[in-house]
């Protein structure tokens, strides 16, 4: 049986703006995926690159979440932590089609391919 290259996690109604829900993936790093208040849907792994606080329970304000544990924030859209701290996360590319919230099933099985992606040169515009 063929499989999708998207994988379908539920409805973006399931998300209240302005929160998370996690996902657990078997043998892999739980993610977490947020709909901002401006209904935005993004996906992350849910564990802080400074001390693994599970960003899913932290704040979320335009395109950044901020760490429950210690305040670092961290972009939503890239992964990356803000201001003087330093480090990232993986992000998983999502897509919203007909209120349903679709991931990435290569980057969700392993989220160094999105990673990889994220570092590759753009083509200019």
């Amino acid at each position: 049986m063929p499989v999708g290259k998207w994988l379908d996690v539920g409805t973006v109604d399931q998300i209240e703006p302005g929160t998370a829900r996690t996902l657990p993936v078997e043998g892999r790093e739980e993610l977490a995926v947020f709909r901002t208040m401006r209904g935005e849907v993004f996906t992350i792994v849910n564990k802080c690159p400074h001390k693994q606080g599970p960003l899913s329970q932290g704040i979320v304000h335009g395109n950044v979440v901020a760490c429950p544990l210690h305040n670092w924030n961290i972009s939503l859209e890239t992964g990356r932590a803000l201001g003087d701290d330093d480090g990232c996360v993986p992000t998983i590319p999502t897509k919203v089609e007909g209120g349903r919230i679709f991931l990435l099933r290569e980057a969700v099985l392993n989220p160094q391919v999105a990673d990889a992606a994220d570092e590759a040169p753009k083509a200019a515009a």
